[in-house]
């Protein structure tokens, strides 16, 4: 397998950055670059706790919803980091700074809207009252209470609430961040896994040019801008492998993305994990009908065990389609 692909591979899944290159396994036909507000909407949110565990909510200003409440969120602007953009929705909607801690979950419905959700801590700041509303918000408050008396602007942050309070209580996946790396296209790095019963492990490799991670890139047609990231992975994967059975869900390893990219690009690269079942207690991945992919036996220990324990569904950022 060479030191490249064996160093990529540790990279994500250790949630780090790996260089994109310029040549897409699966590509589709190029429709110019990512751009926000023209072909790709990327949100962001994030929950926010005090030491007494209430949570930080604000109160909504917009007309289609005035008074309601909801997490501190918006959309990121073009020539912003993704965390740039979570820190200043905060700062605009409640007065207070923070960082980021980690991501909770990536929500998506392809790249026509992608949100981020983070969960992030408190660092200074005033918390914005009536007397200071303006058009981002009315208030902010600490919220201790359930979430579900008050008159709620949409009750989909309900989850990431749950995601926050079990991960602050025993953190199921190392903290994931973006990485400041560029890329040109909205796309993502499969780490795709064969494993049996008898613990072996195979993971997935495009042999162009040097042995790699396969990356896909998401079209930007007007059907695939909502068909969600899962579709040109299934797209790739069934024309490759004669699969007998759906592929398992998508796992967010970690993700890169450099404000102001290439061309001015919005591209971002998604490093995700998933598996293919076997049919049999102690079978081989299934034979690829395309020479430009083969399989690798992973047989160095630690490895193989960052593996499996990244296959398990809790111990990846989950990605809600």
């Amino acid at each position: 397998m060479g030191d490249a692909p064996a160093a990529e591979l540790d990279a994500v899944l250790g949630g780090d950055a790996w260089d994109v290159g310029v040549s897409l396994e699966g590509a589709p036909p190029s429709t110019g670059p990512i751009r926000l507000g023209r072909n790709v909407c990327y949100v962001v949110l994030a929950v926010l706790f005090n030491q007494e565990d209430a949570v930080l909510l604000v109160q909504e200003a917009k007309p289609e919803c005035r008074g309601t409440w909801y997490l501190p969120a918006g959309r990121m602007e073009p020539g912003e980091s993704i965390v740039a953009a979570m820190r200043r929705e905060v700062k605009e909607e409640t007065g207070l700074e923070c960082e980021a801690v980690t991501l909770l979950a990536l929500e998506e419905r392809g790249p026509a809207w992608i949100r981020f959700a983070f969960l992030a801590r408190p660092t200074g700041g005033t918390l914005k009252t009536l007397e200071e509303a303006d058009a981002e918000s009315l208030q902010a408050t600490w919220w201790p209470g359930d979430p579900r008396v008050l008159p709620l602007r949409a009750p989909d942050i309900l989850p990431l609430l749950d995601l926050a309070a079990r991960y602050r209580r025993s953190p199921p996946h190392p903290a994931t961040l973006p990485r400041d790396l560029p890329c040109t296209p909205l796309c993502l790095r499969l780490l795709v896994a064969f494993t049996n019963h008898t613990g072996d492990v195979w993971v997935l490799l495009a042999t162009a040019g040097t042995p790699h991670l396969p990356v896909v890139a998401c079209g930007t047609s007007p059907s695939e801008l909502r068909g969600g990231l899962r579709r040109p992975v299934l797209q790739l994967l069934g024309g490759c492998l004669p699969l007998v059975s759906s592929p398992g869900s998508l796992g967010l390893l970690g993700l890169q993305h450099q404000a102001g990219g290439p061309g001015g690009a919005d591209g971002i690269c998604f490093n995700v994990v998933l598996s293919i079942p076997s049919s049999s207690p102690g079978g081989a991945p299934p034979e690829p009908r395309d020479p430009a992919f083969r399989w690798w036996q992973v047989e160095e220990g630690s490895r193989r065990g960052r593996i499996l324990q990244r296959l398990c569904a809790a111990a990846t950022v989950p990605i809600r389609s």
